[in-house]
């Protein structure tokens, strides 16, 4: 009988552990999963503000930060106009394809604030794996060069063209995907490195990793909440 009773007791103990090292096994997969999906693309935030200083509009704009973004995916943007000429444009990971900025898939906000006659302000913070970049105030005065995106706040009778909002439509998302890989194609020494979203951080010249999505853009970041935001080594 004893003899019975500790089988019965090794056998449910085997069971225990198996289920035990199995859900571990399972969830050790989801966390490298987890850990290595849009994270370790660089992002050269100079750029991505010269971009939205110069964009004719949303779709310009969409065009030239998935030209600067080296990973494999489509980057969405999202413009919100207020009355008092404030402008918010929100760069997102569209995953489920819904056209609405989700918080868990925003990469970072530009926000453009009136500063008084003539002047405005544009600030960008990075989300989810870009947190940590917090730029300075970028001033826009009126006489810069700039596009029509900007350049319109500041012409007689302006009224805000996107109150009720604009998101990159998912159906335009193929197309972004077409144009950004014919000027990969056409601009080679742009992208020395793979273009594999999950394939960065080979070391640089000073023998340190230059991979990271919280990198940000030659000097144009600072530390937040402890972090320090180093400067990206994308060459353009």
């Amino acid at each position: 009988m004893l003899s019975k009773t500790k089988v019965l007791a090794a056998a449910l103990a085997f069971s225990v552990v198996g289920a035990v090292s199995g859900c571990s096994t399972n969830d050790e997969g989801t966390d490298r999963w987890a850990t290595t999906q849009n994270t370790n693309v660089a992002i050269d935030w100079d750029k991505v503000n010269e971009a939205y200083k110069l964009a004719e509009g949303p779709e310009d704009l969409e065009k030239r930060i998935n030209e600067i973004y080296e990973g494999d995916e489509i980057i969405s943007i999202a413009v919100h106009d207020q009355e008092d000429k404030t402008q918010i444009v929100t760069g997102f990971f569209d995953k489920n394809t819904d056209g609405k900025v989700d918080e868990p898939e925003k990469i970072f906000t530009m926000k453009r604030v009136p500063s008084g006659e003539g002047g405005a302000t544009v600030q960008t913070t990075g989300h989810g794996a870009y947190y940590g970049y917090h730029s300075p105030m970028m001033s826009i005065m009126t006489g810069m060069l700039m596009g029509h995106m900007l350049s319109s706040m500041f012409m007689p009778g302006y009224s805000p063209m996107y109150r009720q909002g604009y998101t990159t439509p998912a159906s335009r998302v193929s197309s972004l995907g077409s144009q950004r890989a014919s000027h990969r194609a056409a601009n080679p020494g742009k992208y020395s490195r793979s273009n594999s979203g999950r394939s960065y951080g080979s070391p640089s010249s000073s023998g340190r990793s230059s991979g990271g999505g919280r990198s940000g853009g030659g000097r144009f970041g600072l530390s937040r909440a402890g972090r320090t935001v180093r400067p990206t080594r994308l060459t353009a």
